[in-house]
């Protein structure tokens, strides 16, 4: 809760901050990297900082928070504030990095805004930031702690790669197990693991992938797509992974993370997802199926064609082994009917619509996949009733929907 000689003052200044953030944050990456690049180098996104995306993220984020701790000054955004926990649990985040986060903040606040700083405005947004970052740093102690660790242990393991498949042109599944032989540690149905490369220029840079398999196999499987030069750079680490690690090779990978998991009970689901976000929806579907779950399931799927559509026989063999569950999938290029052997399934053309699909009340939704999908799909359940406490997502890469929520 903001202190009552603070609520005002960010409540003047929160337009003015809100104006500037972008150019804020901006600034802040600047001075940071200047300061230490092996942040960058080791840490930070290089390809989200080349398009800006992170920049984008951190403003919404501080945006959003300090919006909230306005609007419910008795109410703290804990969905908000975990989905980031476990990101940042998943790189290895400690609690010093926040001190060296919030002094080049701050400086670059008041860089742009200038004279509009006084002490009391900059104190103020201390207050904010404290707020925000002390929250983050409890959430992430209780994750490392469930790990058995550290911020500054860790959490990496080395997985030795056991097979390889090219699920499409673009897709790169990657089976992994503990280099010592012991099974793989458990996981929840839709959480992710990050993987540590070293690149040709000495960078060890991060990226997180949904796990693709079944949460109580002893192996973990991860599916990559390789993110081609086009609107943004070419993916430094899908690009190694698509080119290098061949089968005994050895990578450092996180535990598991991420708070998109299925709730326990017997409600209905809605998994819905586009592309490469259909990955955590086959570890749910993997879990519903080894449970012998007679819970009704509805599981949309888009993709730009049959052919890019990855792990495609996989789904529809999982829904078909799932009692009170079916398929609809849409495809942008073509639409393959289904065979006879397939289960149930419905196949269109064209971009996905649940405007007028019937959905069972109660239901829980899942969403993963390009933001535009999820707006839409998102817009589609709440109008048709779905509460926003019942739509649940996943963002692969920063989260640039969080000033939305």
């Amino acid at each position: 809760m903001l202190s009552e000689q603070s609520a005002p003052v960010i409540k003047a200044t929160l337009p003015v901050v809100g104006a500037a953030i972008d150019e804020i944050t901006g600034r802040f990456y600047r001075k940071l990297f200047d300061a230490h690049p092996e942040l960058l180098r080791d840490l930070f996104n290089r390809g989200n900082q080349a398009t800006g995306a992170q920049r984008q993220a951190l403003a919404g984020s501080i945006a959003a928070f300090a919006g909230m701790l306005l609007e419910h000054p008795d109410t703290r955004p804990d969905a908000m504030l975990g989905r980031i926990a476990h990101k940042h649990a998943s790189l290895g985040v400690t609690s010093d990095q926040y001190k060296i986060v919030n002094e080049h903040l701050l400086a670059a606040v008041a860089d742009v805004l200038g004279e509009a700083v006084t002490p009391q405005v900059a104190a103020a947004w201390d207050e904010v930031y404290w707020l925000m970052a002390n929250a983050l740093i409890a959430v992430e102690a209780r994750l490392y702690e469930q790990h058995g660790t550290t911020p500054e242990g860790g959490t990496w393991q080395p997985m030795t790669v056991v097979a390889r498949h090219e699920e499409t042109p673009h897709t790169l599944a990657l089976t992994l197990r503990p280099a010592d032989g012991s099974p793989a540690r458990a996981f929840h149905p839709g959480q992710y693991v990050s993987v540590q490369v070293e690149l040709p220029d000495g960078a060890r840079q991060i990226r997180q992938y949904s796990l693709s398999a079944a949460p109580g196999a002893p192996e973990w499987r991860i599916t990559v797509k390789h993110v081609r030069e086009g609107a943004g750079p070419a993916g430094e680490v899908s690009s190694w992974l698509h080119d290098r690690p061949r089968v005994g090779d050895v990578l450092p990978v996180s535990a598991p993370f991420g708070d998109l998991t299925l709730p326990a009970g017997d409600g209905p689901l809605l998994l819905a997802s586009a592309g490469i976000g259909g990955t955590p929806m086959l570890a749910m579907l993997h879990h519903l199926a080894d449970t012998g779950s007679s819970r009704q399931v509805v599981v949309v799927h888009a993709d730009r064609s049959p052919a890019d559509h990855a792990h495609r026989d996989e789904l529809r063999r999982l829904v078909g082994t799932l009692p009170h569950a079916s398929l609809h999938l849409w495809y942008e290029e073509a639409a393959r009917q289904a065979s006879a052997s397939a289960p149930p399934v419905a196949v269109s053309a064209g971009r996905a619509d649940i405007g007028g699909m019937p959905l069972p009340e109660g239901i829980t939704a899942f969403l993963c996949g390009p933001l535009p999908f999820m707006r839409t799909l998102r817009g589609d359940l709440l109008g048709r009733g779905v509460p926003p406490q019942a739509i649940h997502y996943e963002v692969f890469g920063p989260d640039l929907w969080l000033a939305e929520q």
